[in-house]
């Protein structure tokens, strides 16, 4: 297990648990999805929003934010192929974090590095200070 991505997927759970009553988010870390029959996906992070999607329970639902986080032996062709996989799905909001170079990418129409995350429809800003030490 690498300790840096522990570290920061810690530090992103505790982002959006301090955040779960002001903005009615529901983390989980490593919680296994179902996007279609026979495939099973665990991202990170995968990021709930019950008032956008009208049910707490993920069951069967498409997370509104999922995360991967990458470590040493993460091969970059399947983690691409798994950030297509949730943007087929239609999950709102894919997130790359390389904690090693300290680096964010936002996959949206490609992958792209960013300096910050934004979702405005909940007001919230996540910044590299957020998840590094």
């Amino acid at each position: 297990p690498d300790p840096l991505h522990a570290r920061v997927q810690m530090k992103l759970g505790a982002f959006f648990v301090s955040r779960e009553q002001t903005h009615r988010t529901f983390a989980y870390s490593g919680l296994r999805l179902k996007p279609r029959e026979g495939r099973v996906i665990i991202p990170d992070v995968a990021v709930f929003v019950p008032n956008l999607i009208g049910n707490v329970a993920p069951v069967g639902l498409a997370p509104f934010i999922a995360v991967e986080i990458l470590s040493p032996d993460d091969r970059m062709s399947e983690v691409r192929n798994k950030l297509e996989e949730y943007a087929d799905w239609g999950v709102s909001h894919i997130w790359l974090i390389e904690p090693h170079s300290k680096r964010l990418y936002l996959r949206k129409d490609g992958l792209h590095e960013v300096l910050s995350y934004s979702i405005p429809e909940l007001d919230l800003h996540l910044t590299p200070a957020d998840l590094f030490d």
